[in-house]
């Protein structure tokens, strides 16, 4: 803000020919605005050279091999009549698909019927909030001991199934794989992930890469499809707060490195969706305020949602 203001000084400066009275001011503000970025940009590299190696856990690379590679999905869905159909239909028609559950999370249209008649086994969310949805498709999704895997994803159309071949690619290395919609030939050309949105959600990633420097590399805290181990679902559920709304994605990320679970990331493709958005992508100040609140959240550890 301070060197806003003193590039701002330009136009009295030239305009009203103030140079004798502004120019001292405006070098001091430009000069003097400088040192907390430049002190910052220096905290930042002596973390990166010389404190990252000591932050970076002493592990060998995991693996542990899948040993059945078959999944329960659980879909979030809310107002989703017009794409729930196709979502369920596609998800249980893949090879490694168990069964597909969906949590409607109260929605005012045909969208838990349609979920039902296409197949899903179907939950209704009373509590209003993307993250009690998202809980409760973890939560039911647990429960079935026959598979190893929980894939969470969204009932809008936005993801496709023929994705869990990769997220399985990286099982044996992690505890949870997250999609991110952040590689340009995977994503569709027109999608409700703005510019705006794209690059903000890698700032965050960013952000949240920096908090656990050395646990992970994280491009993307929005996505909601991701392949989470059960035994390391379980645990975890108990650290979730599902009072978290939009910014539950980033929540869920930050607990779970917190918990010193492993977690990688892995290109999905990105359609668009099929109705209209009620997350974080309706525009972009949504999104910016969803943001906000991620940040908030990762600085102040969750606890305003306690």
């Amino acid at each position: 803000m301070t060197y806003l203001l003193g590039v701002v000084l330009v136009i009295p400066r030239y305009l009203l020919g103030l140079h004798a009275l502004l120019d001292p001011v405006a070098a001091w503000l430009v000069w003097y605005s400088g040192v907390p970025i430049m002190l910052g940009l220096a905290l930042a590299l002596f973390d990166l050279l010389v404190l990252f190696g000591s932050k970076k856990p002493d592990v060998p690379v995991r693996f542990e091999p899948v040993r059945r590679r078959r999944v329960t999905v659980a879909l979030t869905a809310y107002n989703d009549e017009d794409s729930i159909t196709g979502a369920v239909e596609d998800f249980l028609a893949h090879p490694l698909v168990e069964r597909v559950i969906v949590v409607s999370n109260n929605s005012s249209d045909r969208t838990f019927d349609r979920a039902r008649a296409a197949g899903a086994i179907t939950f209704n969310e009373m509590a209003p909030g993307y993250g009690r949805c998202v809980y409760r498709c973890l939560e039911e999704g647990v429960k079935y001991l026959d598979t190893e895997f929980v894939v969470l994803c969204e009932g809008d159309s936005t993801f496709r199934a023929y994705d869990i071949e990769k997220l399985l690619a990286y099982a044996p290395h992690a505890d949870i794989v997250n999609g991110t919609r952040t590689v340009e030939p995977l994503r569709q050309y027109i999608t409700q992930l703005s510019t705006f949105m794209y690059y903000g959600n890698i700032f965050v990633g960013k952000l949240l890469e920096a908090k656990h420097l050395g646990r992970g590399t994280i491009t993307d805290v929005g996505t909601t499809y991701k392949l989470c181990r059960t035994d390391a679902l379980i645990p975890l559920l108990r650290r979730l707060n599902p009072a978290v709304n939009l910014e539950f994605n980033a929540h869920f990320l930050d607990t779970a490195l917190g918990n010193g679970l492993i977690l990688l990331e892995c290109p999905i493709t990105f359609h668009p969706r099929i109705g209209v958005s009620k997350g974080g992508n309706v525009n972009n100040w949504r999104g910016f305020v969803v943001g906000m609140r991620m940040i908030l959240g990762m600085l102040g550890g969750w606890k305003r949602y306690a």
